[in-house]
């Protein structure tokens, strides 16, 4: 049976927050095709996710910018829609993080943070916090990111 990834993100399209998504997809998908296990994964804008697709996910990554040291309106506002439609009904769904900063990421990360611990869910690794125009290096960042939560689902750690 396929294991169910969601990729929830805020941000323009073609963005920074853009390509960290694609890399954190590529690394999932790269990951479950080397573990030869089955994976499904949507990604969705945050204003276009909800919380049927929270409710089908097994494991879920976050990303947006940073915008004025806090996380996009979209982002807040699927947190918003979600949670009442949601609590107590995905306590312990992994999650990750993957940040576009313009500053250094902190506000953002915080702020996510706080609003998932109100969702009861479990980080699988160190948000992503990418400043500036992602490099190489940042969209390795996200790819393993991506690959970590994968393989995780694969092999039933998470």
């Amino acid at each position: 049976m396929k294991k169910r990834l969601l990729v929830v993100y805020g941000g323009n399209a073609g963005g920074r927050t853009e390509k960290l998504r694609v890399a954190v997809t590529e690394g999932a998908l790269q990951a479950a095709a080397e573990l030869d296990a089955g994976m499904d994964i949507r990604a969705l804008r945050a204003l276009d996710a909800g919380p049927d697709d929270l409710l089908w996910a097994e494991g879920v990554l976050l990303g947006t910018p940073e915008h004025f040291g806090y996380m996009s309106g979209a982002l807040k506002d699927f947190f918003d829609r979600t949670f009442y439609p949601c609590e107590n009904r995905t306590t312990g769904l992994p999650w990750g993080l993957f940040v576009s900063a313009g500053n250094d990421g902190l506000g953002t990360r915080n702020g996510v943070e706080r609003i998932v611990a109100g969702y009861r869910w479990r980080s699988i690794a160190e948000p992503v916090i990418v400043v500036g125009e992602p490099d190489v290096a940042a969209l390795a960042r996200c790819r393993e990111l991506g690959a970590t939560l994968a393989a995780g689902l694969a092999a039933g750690v998470f």
